[in-house]
């Protein structure tokens, strides 16, 4: 352990008042830390664990990147990636990704088929552009949930609202209604009947349960977090027990299915997103400031992707 991460091990629980989840090793072995495995980007984000083992992620200045465990390369997996954010690999293998604003942005949700063919699945609600395509997550029947707020880009809004949307597999876009003003990360459980949402602006840094219906309609949104004046959750991952493994600019903060903070792994730059990897799924993939970083834990990663 270097003395920075062991001086930053040693400083977050008295800069987080001592609040109960600041132990990491409730989730990874004590003494392990994050390793760096790459940090040339502008800012990582996104993470999708690919079939082959590597792990593709976002670099906003606009590309995808993937990384190599076997060799532990990083190469350029798609450039321009039209903004790409967030993306997740569905139970078809197909990679889903949440194309953002600013320049060159897709504004939409497009969808990549094994063969390498991209096409736009989502761009318009009733008509009107999305704002800026931020998280995204997906179901086992094939429907895809998304986020979209507005943090950059000049580009014209036609949205009055900045919300959370379900794409059906027929091609139906319907708007939840998740309390959420400014929604960004998103994840499912396992079961598929609780939609988490990030609700990270000024008005509110909150964790929102959403109960799903069997169609995928959603109720009884509430807040199972609060983070009040503290950072709030950018993305988030799932584990096969329901835990919900979210990026904070504090680290990666781990809760149980009722909102209580369990951990948080301290990350030596300011944690974007999250998603498990490994042939077991235990190894925890990090995206953080220009970086990438990874580390074993004791949990298991929860996709619907038939890896």
């Amino acid at each position: 352990m270097s003395a920075s991460v062991l001086a930053l091990l040693l400083a977050l629980p008295s800069a987080l008042g001592g609040q109960q989840g600041d132990d990491p090793s409730a989730v990874v072995e004590p003494l392990e830390t994050v390793e760096k495995l790459w940090g040339d980007g502008t800012f990582t984000e996104g993470g999708a664990a690919a079939a082959d083992g590597s792990i593709l992620f976002s670099d906003i200045g606009d590309r995808i990147m993937r990384f190599h465990p076997d060799t532990g390369e990083t190469t350029v997996f798609r450039e321009p990636s039209h903004r790409a954010n967030g993306m997740i690999f569905d139970a078809k293998g197909r990679l889903i990704v949440a194309e953002g604003a600013n320049t060159g942005g897709g504004r939409r949700i497009s969808i990549t088929s094994p063969d390498g063919e991209c096409r736009t699945l989502a761009d318009r609600f009733e008509g009107k552009r999305f704002n800026s395509p931020n998280d995204v997550t997906v179901d086992r029947k094939g429907r895809v949930y998304f986020s979209d707020p507005r943090y950059v880009g000049e580009e014209r809004r036609e949205l009055e609202f900045e919300g959370v949307f379900r794409v059906d597999p027929d091609g139906r876009i319907a708007k939840l209604e998740t309390t959420a003003t400014k929604p960004n990360g998103l994840t499912l459980s396992p079961d598929g009947k609780t939609l988490y949402v990030a609700d990270n602006g000024p008005e509110r840094r909150a964790l929102i349960a959403v109960d799903l219906d069997e169609k995928g309609n959603a109720s009884n949104p509430r807040v199972i977090h609060d983070f009040k004046a503290d950072a709030g959750i950018d993305g988030m991952t799932m584990t096969t027990d329901g835990r919900v493994v979210a990026a904070t600019p504090r680290g990666v903060a781990v809760f149980a299915p009722d909102g209580h903070r369990l951990a948080l792994i301290p990350t030596p730059e300011a944690a974007a997103n999250v998603e498990f990897g490994g042939d077991d799924h235990r190894t925890l993939y990090i995206l953080a400031g220009s970086s990438i970083y990874r580390i074993p834990t004791n949990m298991t990663g929860f996709h619907v992707s038939p890896k």
